[in-house]
């Protein structure tokens, strides 16, 4: 029987280490938990005013009605293709061929 290499050794050991961790995440959430730890609501009530005013601010304000603008031209440029393709695709009742 061949001995084990230094690579199979390190493989197994990060094999143990990483089932150990995964087994003990369980253990470290629920152990010694209050039903306040898993509620949101106070670290959303903690970001929200930041995410607020970093969309209120100065700089931004560009980005936004370029992003809005470039929304609506996209928008305008699909319905265009749309109704190309349905002009070119039909023929009306009376048109000869």
């Amino acid at each position: 029987m061949a001995a084990a290499s230094p690579a199979e050794w390190t493989a197994f050991l990060s094999l143990g280490l990483s089932v150990h961790a995964a087994l003990s995440v369980p253990y470290f959430v629920f152990v010694d938990a209050d039903l306040a730890d898993f509620d949101p609501r106070p670290v959303v009530r903690r970001v929200r005013p930041l995410v607020w005013d970093a969309v209120r601010s100065e700089p931004l304000y560009p980005l936004l009605r370029e992003w809005d603008n470039a929304r609506t031209a996209a928008r305008n440029a699909v319905l265009d293709v749309a109704a190309l393709l349905l002009l070119l695709t039909t023929s009306p009742k009376g048109a000869l061929r």
